[in-house]
């Protein structure tokens, strides 16, 4: 709007506007009068007018099931992150082989614990030891005492090994535990867990464990198909912090949720201690009492917690999946009980892989900073069979009779 006028000027301005008017009802006669040198008349400046409201923009639609983005499958890392290189990469040419049967080596067992999964990895590590013409001098086992692995270890040096095979009991202690070891230029090589602070290459050649990705996928496929890919079940998952047990059951769960979308996981809880397997199972019974399988974590404890519990509420139509060969489970397996399945790993050649880069390490030849082996669906068709791939054994004599043979 233009500016108001003062009051002696309205006159004027009123005059001005009927002559625009006039004029502008001539405009269309080319031979008007009108005075050509004239300015032409502006109109009075109106507010731009409101641009119309923007409609609101139209939702994204939801991915379909075939547009949604796949999920990957688990990956084994190691402690550290660390890429998983295959044990079948771990051998010798024949002419390391050759070095190494000249150098007089010889070579210490030092295990965390005596058993059937110790026995198979020690048997794995002799048997390589021996094709290489190294010496095992020692072998001890420390009941899981951290302090008798130290022991253990001053034990070993005593006899001056070239090579220590070992599972780290407690990393922390363990860092000074070895040592004596690592300052005598022996080569160390670890199942599963390292010292603190210690790095590969320097103080020792490398790690060998499960391909723990592979066990819990394992385990989720023999679940997945006994429940024909429909149904409820309990997820019972190790509740610490140890990379091996956590990278097992997080598998499981994610091979559960990417390949069998028919199964729900209506049930999950941490377990710390074993003992209390049997309260989980019973609980989660109690809650869903329409539950038609369970996972536990490891077969000797947890396992046998989830099979008492289901037995003492006669829920003998619940199917069971686990990790790890053992014999109660084993036995129940064959038997048709609530085991359906158990992801095993190769026990054997675990033991077998740390005896060659133990060799590695006396070659000067690096090693893959992580190294694993492969795993094992079983079930009560192969059972034999995985017995001596995993264990290098037969099954325990009472599983063989429940076979029949």
């Amino acid at each position: 709007m233009q500016p108001r006028k003062k009051s002696r000027w309205l006159v004027l301005g009123a005059l001005l506007a009927v002559f625009v008017l006039l004029a502008a009802a001539c405009g269309n006669d080319d031979d008007s009068g009108s005075d050509p040198t004239a300015a032409p008349a502006t109109a009075a400046p109106t507010a731009a007018p409101e641009p119309p409201d923007e409609p609101d923009p139209e939702p994204e639609p939801e991915p379909t099931e075939d547009e949604a983005p796949a999920m990957e499958a688990p990956v084994t890392q190691g402690p550290n992150g660390e890429t998983a290189s295959p044990s079948g990469d771990i051998v010798l040419t024949a002419d390391e082989l050759a070095q190494v049967q000249e150098g007089g080596y010889t070579a210490a067992l030092l295990w965390h614990i005596s058993g059937a999964f110790t026995d198979a990895v020690s048997q794995g590590a002799r048997d390589a030891f021996a094709e290489m013409g190294i010496e095992v001098v020692v072998e001890t086992e420390a009941g899981f005492d951290a302090a008798q692995q130290a022991n253990d270890v001053e034990t070993a040096m005593a006899l001056s090994p070239d090579i220590i095979l070992s599972l780290t009991i407690d990393p922390v202690s363990a860092a000074e535990g070895f040592r004596p070891a690592v300052d005598a230029g022996v080569q160390l090589v670890f199942l599963s867990t390292t010292p603190e602070g210690y790095t590969q290459g320097q103080e020792f050649v490398g790690v060998v464990t499960d391909d723990l990705a592979a066990m819990g996928i394992a385990a989720a496929n023999l679940l997945g198909n006994a429940l024909g890919g429909e149904g409820e079940i309990g997820y019972i998952f190790h509740d610490a912090p140890f990379y091996v047990t956590n990278q097992r059951d997080q598998a499981f769960k994610a091979w559960i949720e990417i390949n069998f979308p028919g199964i729900e996981i209506v049930a999950e809880q941490g377990l710390a201690d074993p003992a209390a397997a049997e309260d989980i199972a019973s609980a989660m019974l109690t809650r869903n009492p329409g539950l038609d399988g369970i996972y536990a974590p490891w077969s000797a404890g947890p396992a046998d917690g989830v099979l008492a519990a289901l037995r003492a509420a006669g829920a003998s139509d619940v199917a069971v999946v686990t990790m790890d060969l053992d014999t109660n489970v084993s036995l129940d397996l064959v038997e048709g009980g609530n085991i359906v399945g158990i992801a095993a790993d190769e026990a054997y050649e675990i033991g077998r892989t740390m005896a060659t880069e133990g060799a590695y390490g006396l070659l000067g030849k690096q090693a893959p900073p992580f190294v694993v082996v492969p795993a094992i669906e079983v079930t009560a068709d192969n059972i034999v069979e995985a017995y001596r791939v995993s264990l290098a054994a037969d099954p325990p004599q009472e599983v063989l009779d429940a076979l029949g043979g």
